[in-house]
């Protein structure tokens, strides 16, 4: 009866100890966002995939990260990873017209991941996923180019600032164990 007890105790601990799940299962698919071209997109499409959350603004002294992760988005084409950049003016350094935006993405870095129509990251009115991530992990951006990584399941497996590169060891080192 001893070891019974003991195996249910542990079998609790576990699943209340276990901090990457969120409390409701809501994860990262289970939201959705406008890309920059005004089409809706279901994260549940990437659903089993990594996917690499970048919060971005054109008019930034890290914008030229846009390079970095566009390297980082041919360097794993042939991998399940998916990238996607929110493009944001939540720091008062993003153009409001999406051409404009389009115009620096495409034009000054040919990037061919995901990226969204503005949406504020920060506050009362940030986008359902920045919520999100605030309420379940306790991060949010503190800057443009903030980086959020989750695993096949959807939830945040690690998160870095904006002074850490795309092609940092840090964020390579957690994607390739996740694909």
């Amino acid at each position: 009866m001893k070891k019974v007890k003991n195996i249910l105790i542990f079998a609790v601990l576990i699943l209340f100890s276990n901090n990457t799940m969120s409390a409701n299962n809501t994860t990262i698919y289970d939201h959705s966002l406008i890309d920059i071209d005004g089409n809706s997109i279901d994260l549940s499409v990437f659903k089993g995939k990594p996917l690499l959350l970048i919060n971005t603004a054109s008019r930034c002294g890290f914008t030229p990260q846009y390079e970095g992760l566009q390297k980082l988005f041919t360097e794993y084409r042939k991998t399940d990873l998916t990238i996607i950049a929110t493009t944001s003016n939540s720091f008062n350094q993003e153009y409001s017209s999406t051409e404009e935006i389009k115009k620096i993405c495409l034009a000054n870095y040919g990037v061919g991941f995901i990226t969204s129509s503005p949406m504020s990251v920060k506050g009362e009115d940030a986008h359902p996923i920045y919520k999100w991530i605030n309420k379940e992990y306790s991060k949010k951006p503190k800057w443009n180019f903030y980086k959020f990584l989750f695993d096949r399941d959807g939830f945040l497996v690690d998160s870095w600032s904006s002074i850490t590169k795309p092609s940092s060891k840090k964020i390579t080192n957690k994607i390739d164990k996740l694909i």
